[in-house]
């Protein structure tokens, strides 16, 4: 079995973690150790650890009765699957698991809180209905984002991406009851009009203010870029100068984290808890 380093085992103690590759820059292990203390969960410990899709099988089967949950990170969140006894309908459908539950029987539960990490970040944003919205990128993430917007009421979304959109990104957006388009990052400027929340699931290096061509944003849009590392990034910094609302990936990675909490724990996330010490790592950096 796989014991964090440096931990006394007792029967009581309960062990969680992040998984991923490359994993030394998550700043999971700051957030679930903060709600930890919070909570007063002194027999709770968090750590990470680096795997690759192929060790994933093997790793999980490894781990002792003490382990409750998993919290996983790219690239593991569609090999999850085959390491799961049960799987939430809400994972199913956008076809992402970033969090493994052990269940009483010794399994695993497989759920995503991503999702909910979205929708949270937008509702505390003020975005609590959204009529359309323009999604930057169409993979994984951007089908997260998809299923959050639906919760929130949200009719048309627009996929601005670079060549073509992933078929079972869109397929899942009509699925959801979602009016789709489709056009090329470089029309992201045109669309502006049309929808004030524009939500960014690429990566920073991926777009510069120049992507918004001959559109602007304004003091109605709101951006939510799912990055947190490097803040603010080029296309968060043309918003902010526009005078645009702007919410960074780490809201959606605080409410994302504070729900495995919740599943894994039982009890609730201490939201300004974790983002303090999410904050605060990523100062000490």
């Amino acid at each position: 079995m796989l014991d964090p380093p440096g931990q006394v085992l007792t029967r009581h103690t309960r062990c969680a973690a992040v998984l991923g590759s490359p994993i030394s820059h998550s700043l999971s292990p700051a957030l679930h150790r903060a709600a930890y203390l919070a909570l007063g969960l002194s027999d709770w410990s968090y750590g990470a650890h680096e795997v690759q899709e192929p060790a994933l099988r093997g790793f999980v089967a490894a781990l002792g009765p003490q382990w409750a949950g998993l919290s996983l990170t790219m690239p593991l969140k569609e090999a999850a699957f085959e390491v799961a006894d049960e799987v939430s309908d809400l994972a199913r459908e956008v076809g992402a698991v970033n969090t493994l539950v052990r269940r009483p029987d010794g399994g695993w539960s497989a759920d995503n809180t991503d999702v909910y990490g979205v929708s949270q970040a937008l509702r505390e944003a003020g975005c609590a209905h959204v009529a359309g919205a323009v999604v930057l990128g169409s993979g994984a993430t951007a089908r997260s984002v998809v299923a959050a917007l639906a919760t929130l009421g949200c009719a048309k979304v627009t996929f601005a991406v670079r060549s073509a959109a992933r078929r079972e990104t869109l397929d899942q957006a009509r699925r959801a009851g979602l009016e789709v388009d489709v056009v090329g990052l470089d029309r992201l400027g045109d669309r502006l009009g049309e929808a004030r929340l524009v939500v960014s699931t690429l990566p920073a290096n991926a777009l510069t203010g120049r992507v918004l061509g001959g559109g602007s944003a304004g003091v109605d849009h709101l951006l939510l870029d799912v990055v947190y590392a490097g803040w603010p990034t080029p296309l968060a910094r043309t918003f902010q100068e526009a005078g645009a609302s702007v919410v960074s990936g780490l809201e959606v990675l605080v409410h994302q984290a504070a729900e495995q909490v919740h599943l894994m724990t039982g009890l609730f996330g201490p939201v300004e808890a974790m983002r303090a010490a999410g904050l605060a790592a990523m100062a000490s950096r």
